[in-house]
């Protein structure tokens, strides 16, 4: 093998020779050679095995020396990036607020370090990625022009009515179908119908893959914003008084109990009535319209049950304690107004001069609270408008609103598993009745939390306070969720929030939050609130008149009382501002508690001048001489900082008695100041805590002293003060990196919320150093470290905020929104310009070309190509303008260099050029160890992102200079050095990583970096054997090759292969083809090292493809590799770039050896044709005739795993595909778009083998894409759920191991960390544990949804089988001139047929029948001489699309069918076409028999389309085609007409059995289908319990079986045919092949069925005597043995012999046994009359019932069943036996005439017939009587009496194959009275003899016939009879015969009567003697008036013997015969 190096030439100017080179290669056992292309030399050693990876192509070198050279346009953009991949787009941050918030004094003035936070919140941007999504219904308009054509074939309704066949209407006849065209013509115009009106996009069609993680979808975080919990608006709508006397103010807030906190702040509403405010009008100025608000929203992070709504009023202060000015409110009633006017007039007038005195001064008045949960539980519980009236605690009540609002989406948290929803209650209007009067000396918050609690558990504590009771106060509010964006809404800051359409409207408040746990969200708003909550004073040790106490709370800004700020929020009915604030006294209290809360809004900037100044003062409520109204009796204060940070929490401060002295402000009141006198011995008195509510101060230590030395740095300014310390210039690098350091022990709380910054000023380090001393600092390192350490413990901490790929969203988010590195350019406009800083990133939505939830990415760089919807690009870019990207641009670009100090590699800022952040970066991180080290891996994903949204400045220049070699070295050392710990954790980061560095590096080193990573987890996974790996290695791949210009980094145009197509237009537009030979287009096919070198990707695709398909590979990962190539052509099939034809031709190019793939892997996919196919249920329609159509290639298992079901436990060789459907349309998208020149010449390479695999696999397709229908969709909708949940977690525990994600999620949880950095694992399954999983599986679907994916998958099925199709002819084509053709025509055939068999579509079959047709001109042979079993099958086919409800399918399976009739009469030597008429009436036999989907009335439409091909087909009228045609037809027709009758007359159990009986006789000259319908008959009357009729069935087959094999070979022990059976069944005869149309059984397909053998004979044979000794007939059992006992011994079949021969004598037993015991059967006449019967009208039948049936029984039966056919008035039952004349009947109705008859014999017939057997077996004759008199009536008196014998024959002997057999013939005896009489007499005489001689004798039955004989009561019977007929001599001679007989009748019977006496006499007891007594007198008594009679002779009689002979002739004539034909 030559090996040689590797030569990278350039175009320019050179001409290099050809050189061909062939290295062999290995695969599948074959050695190929390879031949490389001429412009490039390509050398490889040796053969790679698939399990390496090979060399990538040099990307840059070679884009270089190939410039493309064709004109732009669609193939030119494919091999080309655009210049606009990577775009900057900015994007001003989205304001919630009507104003920004800013810092009043503006961000010029004030500290540098508040400059940095306010810039956060006004001037970062955001990239905004545009996505597109073209989710499926972008298709629907396709579909619907196409329903009508793509209408799936429906089953019709039986049609009932039968029309004759030449009154039918044919359909249209398709034109010139009888013309003589070339072949190349058809073809030709074949191809072009079916190319038409084509589905461009196979994937739209598809649907989506059933998966829960898109690996590839770098979700987009959420835009940093302002957090909210849950949000309740609460509206206070009334506040009503029993009497009105002075105003009352009120606040709300929430409180939970649990946490003992105050979650929120107060809301002030002021509901007072214009006259009441009016008292207050000398202390109230003006009031502001925020101050108005009375509704208000609040926020819940944490909704508990624990949180309450608590109200407190507040009143004018006056004289007297809080009981005392409660009492009027307790005491006046509404009612009592009239009585009690002077004394509310008195307290009116007490109540005014109080407000006018002492109006700014607050008293504590009362209180309630309302348990929020109650109130939300009981609404979300109401249907209607209710009112409940509560005790306490529940004080309220509350009504329903009618409005109902909507559930909305708020962004919340919720912990516990007590959270509540507070987002979808029904509002509720509460109404409070009952407030508790405020305790003085209980007004602290503890105190409160205690009356809160006691209300949720009713106790003495509650019971104990006074409430005002009645109706003194009445509350109203409104509680409901707060709409998405409530109008006129007021922020916390007293901000209008958009929309907030007019200002003078009444505002609602928003109101602040206090969370009762810590809230984790990055701060994005400007907000700066103080709390100020006075809480309580202890003045008992304080000297002097100090009890009335109210504190005034002052913001200074300096010691002046002018320097007193305007920054306290008012609250209601006031100014917005206000400087000063006063608490609420406490009447004669010197020890106060207080409940206030004072809201100031701090200034931005703060001096060591700001304090808080608290002043107290004694209100005097009395009115005196000299007394001021307030006195001061105290002073304390706050100051704002404290060593620069801010002072908040709880303070116990001393109190002053004097005015503090000068700059008492920078010192705390702590600090006692000489000469200053304190309350109680400067002890604290006066508690107060003070909460800041701020995104400018941190309140953490460490980020304060960080943040405070990088300002310090930034400005400059040193020495710094920090706590205690003044850090100098000289110590601040060693302050600085232990603040760095430091970072780590902050809160995480702060650290979140200061996050952005925190983040920034590190970076910030990195990219600029700091110089101190004149010296460069490097903090690389540290900031490195503690950025890693951030990192990490937000993952550990916050895991519940990460996405799928574990990536924290807090950070995701930074660097998505808010990272960007400091502006460098000194002419860039300030900050505070208009001008917004920005991030770099990719302009398109990640992933850019594969998108699993079906979203349609189109490239954004290409502005030519326009999308839906279209892009947001040109709006950004309009807003942002052109001039400032290209100045930010040219910045960025500049910001290269690096260089190195003598330390080593160490950032430097030399000459001002700053570091670049991403090398220094990759750096830091390459040369890290230890626990950093581990926890930069650990979450290298951000580190990553970091290093790319950096590596997009310099995007301008080559890609091969844009990075300098050790950055390269760096991010190599990066990759090679994972190890197999981190696998997991880094795969996903990494992918996405060199995802990225496609757009931005020298591709061909990334893919190095590709092969170098797949080489690490290759080799690891062929050490391990983990399947983890192998899932893990897929990801990896899914992500790298979700790059948006994917197709382009495969290089599909170059020239290392042979031309796409060999076409010359292809050549000559592209300019990528040279002459290459053909052989080489095998190449493409294959993964060959060229192949897998130039299209690297793809190759690293299909090579996971390939190994993971093996069938010794590991089944568990096949679904994963699947879905990879599917999402990647289903990104290339909606590519809009790829629409065009020759382009997609070059894409699918890439994907070529996916068909050899698919190929090798064919018998691991599951075959769809079993009984139980991908939906889970059984096939469809088609199914019954699928069976012998190509066996099952997997077992039951596979059907059970794709259907949802339990899948056991499979070794590795029998390994199986999970979704075979998803790969299958794979390989259709890659034949659809493929070259066909290039197929056809693969094809043409391809043996007889592996065309017989490709055809194996097309027809597997066929029935994968089959069309389900609309209710298959309806029951996997119900399954989807659970089947998808199921198969993951089978999945999930097969790649886990036995435990699994979330067992492995809660192990992870328990375990200790080993890390500093904490061991986050990110979990590949079970998403749905993590809260960022959006749970979007629907349970159902609605109606209108599925019958629209019916129809998508109605046009996935047509569009699958037309690609099908298309290749089905491109083989037929390679083939047809090649000596092999035969085998493969063959399998043409066979995959045409069998999709011809399945649910297809109209607009397919009319495809596929004109191939059909196309193939069969081409190929009559085929059909004819070769595969005849498929000729079989193909008019079977044909047939059943003949009865298609859709007449363009039966156009053309008419024409089809026709044409095939066509073909073989013209083929065929004789002047017939016996074949295909025997074929199709076989064909009909089984489409009528068995399916279920089929119409007559249609099939008689194309029989007559048929019809009139013959009579217009002017080419072969002259011959005798047309008339056989017509006999066809005809006979057919026939053959449809019985079966619509049997389909009608189910029910009708001997109508179905004579149909089934006419079908049978009408396949006489086709024994295979005779036979077929002879053992339908024979299980019919099985089930119906009719053996002896089942048998004839089995004996006629049996007979048929031996009439043919006696033609085939002649066995001397074989029956010589139908003559041998005789003894059985006289009526198999009638099986004799005597016929002249019979057709030879050695002709291929005749008698071919297996009852046709000696064995089948046999079977046939043991089954007929098997019914028989069911039957009882024993005696026929022994008959059939006859015929098979030759059979057994001529085989020497000793133990068949041996089992016969018991059987037989069984048989013999039980006819000894059971005789005079069996009985066969009860037959009846049943004659049918009237219009109505149709067919059977003036018909008459022999019916054969079972034993024992009476005639009522039958009557009832069949009148009940025609009464219900033609209604019970309209069926009538003659009653009697005579003659029906049809004239007298009423024509509109039915008659049935039924009649009992018996079996008739013949005298000489009684000699054979002996035994009961013999006399009810082959019965063809009954009798019937019927008494008449000569007058007309039916009865007279004896001798009037004659009676009519009718005698029937029927056509065939019962038992018959049938039930009912016809009369054929009808005989009439007629006899006169004295016949009757000898009848009569006879008949008793027998009965006596029986009987008499009974053995065992029957004492009952002998006496019962001795009393009818000789008993009183019947004497005169046989008396009367003897009197008139033997009392004279006949007059007539012709009775003298008669008279005699009868006088010997009278003898025997006396006779007889006397042997029966004295048999009675043996058998009686003693109790019997005298009844024996009186039978013996009676016998004498009718003995001796009988002796006369029976003694008297006529002499007539006794003359010569001559006369006698004359009298013999008489009497034979006496009988008067008539006869009826």
């Amino acid at each position: 093998v030559l090996h040689f190096k590797c030569l990278k030439m350039s175009v320019i100017g050179q001409k290099i020779q050809t050189f061909q080179n062939s290295v062999f290669r290995l695969q599948a056992g074959l050695s190929k050679p390879i031949f490389f292309s001429s412009d490039l030399w390509f050398v490889e050693s040796f053969t790679v095995p698939l399990t390496e990876p090979v060399e990538p192509v040099d990307f840059e070198e070679y884009l270089i020396t190939h410039p493309p050279i064709i004109e732009p346009g669609p193939l030119r953009d494919l091999i080309e990036f655009p210049p606009d991949d990577i775009e900057v787009i900015y994007t001003p941050r989205e304001c919630r607020t009507m104003g920004q918030a800013v810092p009043e004094e503006g961000c010029v003035c004030v500290d540098a370090h508040v400059r940095d936070y306010t810039h956060f919140f006004f001037f970062y941007c955001f990239i905004l990625l545009i996505s597109l999504n073209l989710s499926l219904f972008y298709y629907v308009d396709v579909l619907k022009k196409q329903t009508t054509q793509h209408a799936v074939v429906r089953c019709v309704s039986w049609a009932c009515s039968i029309f004759d066949l030449k009154n039918s209407q044919p359909d249209a006849l398709l034109p010139h179908l009888l013309d003589r065209v070339p072949n190349e013509e058809i073809d030709r115009h074949n191809e072009e119908q079916r190319k038409g009106n084509r589905h461009h996009e196979l994937f739209a069609l598809h649907p989506v893959l059933d998966e829960e993680e898109p690996i590839e979808r770098h979700c987009v975080p959420d835009v940093p914003k302002e957090h909210f919990g849950q949000r309740l608006l609460v509206k206070c709508l009334s506040l009503k008084f029993e009497i009105e006397i002075e105003p009352i103010f009120a606040s709300l807030a929430l409180y939970d109990v649990k946490e003992k906190k105050k979650i929120s702040e107060n809301f002030f509403f002021d509901l007072n009535s214009e006259q009441t405010k009016s008292l207050l009008r000398p202390h109230i100025q003006t009031a502001a319209i925020s101050t108005l608000a009375r509704s208000a929203v609040f926020s819940i992070t944490y909704p508990s049950q624990d949180v309450f709504l608590v109200i407190k009023l507040e009143k004018v202060l006056q004289q007297g304690d809080i009981g005392e000015c409660a009492e009027p409110y307790m005491v006046f009633k509404e009612s009592d107004a009239a009585k009690n006017k002077e004394k509310l007039e008195k307290l009116r007038s007490q109540s005014e001069q109080f407000c006018q005195r002492l109006g700014r001064y607050r008293m504590p008045f009362a209180w309630t609270a309302i348990h929020l949960m109650n109130i939300v539980n009981s609404a979300g519980s109401l249907e209607r408008d209710t009112e409940l009236e509560m005790g306490l605690p529940g004080w309220s009540t509350f009504k329903r609103n009618s409005s109902i609002v909507g559930r909305r989406s708020l962004e919340r948290t919720t912990s516990g598993d007590e959270s509540c929803n507070l987002t979808s209650f029904r509002p509720a209007t509460l109404t409070v009745t009952n407030f508790f009067k405020q305790e003085g000396d209980r007004l602290s918050d503890e105190d409160l939390y205690k009356f809160l609690a006691d209300m949720r558990r009713p106790s003495s504590v509650l019971r104990r306070l006074r409430p005002i009771t009645g109706k003194s106060f009445l509350t109203s509010i409104d509680i409901s969720p707060a709409p998405e964006n409530p109008h006129y809404c007021l922020t916390p800051e007293l901000l209008q929030v958009k929309p907030y359409p007019d200002s003078r409207v009444r505002p609602t408040r928003e109101i602040l939050e206090f969370p009762a746990r810590d809230i984790y969200v990055p701060n994005t708003k400007y907000r700066n609130l103080l709390y100020v909550n006075p809480q309580s004073l202890n003045f008992a040790n304080r000297q002097g008149s100090a009890r009335n106490i109210t504190v005034k709370v002052q913001f200074m800004n300096g010691e002046d009382p002018s320097n007193a700020m305007p920054v306290i929020f008012g609250k209601s009915s006031c100014a917005e501002f206000a400087k000063e604030a006063y608490t609420a006294v406490v009447y004669h209290n010197r020890s106060p508690d207080f409940h206030d809360e004072v809201k100031i809004k701090l200034p931005a900037s703060l001096t060591d001048h700001h304090h808080i100044l608290f002043t107290f003062y004694h209100v005097s409520c009395q009115q005196k001489q000299n007394t001021p109204l307030e006195t001061p009796v105290g002073y304390t204060w706050i100051p704002m900082l404290q060593n620069g940070r801010l002072r908040t929490g709880h303070f116990c401060l001393p109190v002053s008695l004097e005015k503090p002295p000068q700059s008492y402000s920078v010192l705390s009141p702590d600090v006692p100041l000489p000469g200053m006198k304190w309350v109680d011995n400067h002890r604290g008195v006066f508690n107060v805590e003070v909460v800041s509510v701020s995104t400018i101060h941190t309140q953490d230590q460490y980020l304060d002293k960080f943040f405070a030395l990088v300002h310090a740095l930034d400005e400059h300014m040193f020495p710094v003060r920090i706590g205690d310390m003044r850090i100098m210039e000289n110590n601040l690098e060693a302050e600085l990196k232990a603040s760095i350091a430091a970072l780590s022990s902050s809160q995480l709380e702060p650290v979140v919320r200061f996050l952005h910054l925190l983040l920034d000023k590190l970076v910030l380090l990195v990219v600029r150093p700091p110089v101190i001393a004149g010296q460069i600092v490097n903090l690389s390192q540290a900031s490195f470290e503690a950025m890693a350490s951030i990192v990490n413990r937000l993952h550990k901490y916050l895991d519940t905020s990460q996405d799928m790929h574990g990536r924290n969203s807090l950070l995701s988010s930074y660097i998505h929104y808010v990272f960007r590195l400091p502006n460098m350019d000194p002419n860039s406009p300030s900050p505070g310009g208009s001008v917004h800083y920005a991030t770099m990133a990719r302009s398109a939505v990640r992933p850019a070309s594969l998108n699993l939830n079906r979203s349609r990415s189109l490239s954004n760089s290409n502005p030519d190509i326009s999308g839906t919807p279209t892009s947001p690009d040109d709006e950004v870019r309009s807003i942002i303008g052109s001039k400032f990207l290209a100045n930010f641009n040219r910045t960025l670009a500049d910001q290269k260099g690096r260089d190195s100090t003598p330390g080593g590699r160490s950032p430097a800022l030399m000459n001002g050029v700053p570091q670049l952040f991403h090398e220094e970066l990759a750096l830091q991180w390459v040369v890290s160890s230890g626990s950093v080290r581990e926890g930069a891996l650990q979450q290298a994903w951000f580190f990553f992102e970091l290093m790319v949204s950096m590596g997009t400045c310099n995007k301008h220049s080559p890609r091969k200079n844009r990075f300098p070699e050790r950055f390269m070295d760096d991010i190599t050392a990066l990759v090679s050095t994972i190890d197999l710990e981190l696998v997991e954790r880094l795969n996903a980061s990494l992918a996405f990583f060199l995802n990225d560095l496609l757009s931005v590096m020298d591709r061909g080193f990334v893919f190095s970096l590709v092969k170098t990573y797949w080489k690490q987890v290759s080799t690891k996974l062929y050490a391990l054997q983990n399947p983890t790996l192998e899932s893990l290695r897929l990801d990896f791949l899914r992500i790298v090759c979700s790059h948006e210009h994917y197709v382009t980094l495969n290089l599909p145009c170059s020239l290392l292969t042979p031309p796409a197509s060999p076409s010359p237009s292809v050549s000559s537009s592209s300019g990528f083809s040279t002459h290459v030979q053909d052989q080489k287009i095998a190449n493409m096919f294959e993964l060959s090292v060229p192949f897998r070198e130039q299209h690297y990707l793809a190759g690293l695709v299909l090579t996971e493809l390939a190994l993971i398909l093996d069938p010794e590979a590991d089944g568990l990962v096949h679904w994963c590799v699947i879905s990879v190539v599917h999402n990647l052509l289903s990104s290339h099939d909606s590519d809009p770039r790829y629409a065009d034809p020759e382009v997609k031709a070059r894409v699918a190019m890439l994907y070529l050896p996916l068909i050899g793939i698919v190929m090798e892997t064919l018998p691991q996919l599951h075959d769809f044709t079993e009984s139980h196919n991908q939906w889970g249920r059984p096939g469809g329609p088609g199914t019954e005739e699928q069976e012998a159509e190509g066996n099952s290639m997997i077992s039951q298992t596979v059907a059970m795993a794709i259907a949802g079901t339990s899948v056991p436990q499979m070794s590795r060789p029998s390994s199986f595909l999970l979704n075979p459907r998803s790969l299958l349309i794979c390989l259709l998208w890659v034949l659809k778009n493929a070259d066909e020149m290039v197929l056809q010449k693969w094809f043409t390479d391809l043996s007889v083998s592996q065309l017989n695999r490709l055809l194996d696999m097309l027809y597997l397709c066929v029935s994968c894409f089959e069309y389900k229908g609309k209710k298959a969709f309806e029951r996997m909708n119900s399954l989807t759920f659970k089947k998808s949940k199921d198969m993951k977690a089978k999945l999930e525990e097969a790649i886990l191991g036995s435990i699994g994600a979330r067992q492995e999620m809660v192990r992870r949880k328990r375990s200790p960390s080993g890390s500093a950095f904490g061991s986050q694992e990110n979990l590949r399954w079970r998403k749905d544990m993590t809260h960022w999983r959006q749970n979007s599986e629907k349970m159902d679907k609605t109606r209108a949804e599925l019958e629209h994916e019916a129809l998508i998958d109605g046009n996935l099925a047509t569009e699958a089988n037309l690609i099908i199709l298309d290749t089905l002819e491109i083989i037929v084509q390679t083939v047809s001139v090649t000596e092999s053709k035969e085998s493969i025509l063959g399998g043409v055939l066979k995959v045409l047929l069998h999709s011809m068999a399945c649910n297809q579509s109209a607009l397919y079959l009319q495809h596929c029948f004109a191939t059909q047709r196309a193939l069969v001109s081409k190929f009559p042979e085929l059909l004819f001489e070769e595969e005849t079993e498929q000729c079989a099958d193909l008019c079977l086919r044909l047939l059943r699309n003949c009865s298609s409800s859709i007449s363009t399918i039966r156009a053309h399976a008419s024409a089809s069918l026709y044409l095939l009739m066509r073909q073989n009469f013209e083929i065929g030597n004789v002047s017939n076409f016996a074949r295909v008429k025997m074929q199709v009436t076989m064909s009909l036999s089984s489409l009528v028999g068995t399916s279920q989907n089929f119409n007559e009335e249609f099939l008689r439409r194309s029989l007559k389309t048929i019809l009139t091909y013959a009579e217009e087909d002017l080419e072969l009228r002259e011959t005798t085609f047309p008339d056989q045609v017509q006999d066809l037809v005809f006979n057919l027709h026939m053959i449809l007409s019985d079966t619509v009758k049997m389909k009608e007359h189910q029910e009708d159990p001997e109508m179905l059995i004579d149909l089934m009986y006419r079908i049978a006789k009408g396949y006489q000259t086709s024994p295979d289908l005779r036979l077929t319908w002879l053992q339908n008959m024979a299980g019919k009357h099985s089930e119906r319990n009719n053996h002896a009729e089942a048998a004839q069935c089995l004996v006629h087959s049996a007979a048929l079986v031996a009439e043919y094999l006696s033609m085939l070979e002649d066995r001397k022990y074989l029956p010589v045919g139908c003559v041998t059976f005789q003894n059985i069944s006289s009526n198999v005869l009638e099986e004799s092949a005597v016929s002249d149309d019979v057709v030879s059984p050695d002709e291929e397909g005749i008698c071919s069925g297996k009852y046709f053998t000696e064995a089948g004979l046999v079977g046939l044979l043991e089954q007929a005597a098997a019914s028989f000794s069911m039957a009882g007939m024993y005696e026929a059992v022994n008959e059939v043995y006859k015929v098979l006992i030759p059979i057994h011994e001529a085989n020497r079949d000793a133990k068949k012999l041996a089992t016969i021969h018991g059987k037989l004598q069984e048989a013999f037993g039980k006819i000894v046994h059971q005789d005079g015991k069996r009985m066969f059967g009860t037959y009846f006449r049943v004659g049918f009359y009237g219009s109505k019967f149709g067919d059977l009208d003036e018909q008459e039948f022999v019916y054969k019932e079972p034993a024992i049936t009476k005639l009522a029984e039958i009557s009832h039966r069949l009148e009940g069943f025609y009464g219900e056919r033609f209604g019970e008035d309209q069926v009538e039952v003659i009653k009697d036996s005579n003659p029906v004349d049809k004239c007298k009947l009423d024509p509109n109705k039915a008659f049935i005439q039924i009649t009992y008859v018996e079996p008739y014999f013949d005298t000489y017939e009684m000699k054979d017939r002996i035994t009961y057997f013999d006399k009810n077996y082959n019965l063809r004759r009954f009798v019937y009587c019927t008494p008449f008199t000569l007058d007309g009536r039916a009865h007279g008196d004896l001798h009037e009496q004659y009676k009519r014998k009718t005698i029937l024959t029927t056509s065939h002997a019962f038992p018959y194959i049938k039930t009912r057999i016809n009369i054929i013939h009808k005989e009439e005896i007629i006899s006169m009275p004295i016949e009757v009489a000898i009848e009569d007499m006879q008949k008793k005489t027998q009965e006596l003899a029986f009987a008499t001689h009974q053995d065992p004798a029957d004492a009952k039955m002998l006496q019962m016939v001795l009393q009818g004989s000789v008993g009183t009561t019947v004497n005169q019977g046989p008396l009367e009879v003897a009197q008139v007929f033997l009392s004279e001599i006949p007059s007539d001679p012709k009775l003298y015969r008669h008279h005699n007989k009868l006088r010997l009748c009278f003898k025997d019977f006396t006779k007889r009567c006397e042997d029966a006496l004295r048999k009675n006499k043996c058998l009686i007891g003693p109790d019997q003697k005298e009844y024996q007594r009186e039978l013996e007198r009676n016998y004498h008594r009718l003995k001796e008036a009988l002796q006369p009679l029976i003694n008297r002779k006529i002499p007539q009689l006794y003359k010569p013997v001559l006369q006698v002979n004359s009298h013999r002739d008489s009497f034979s004539r006496m009988s008067l015969r008539k006869l009826d034909m």
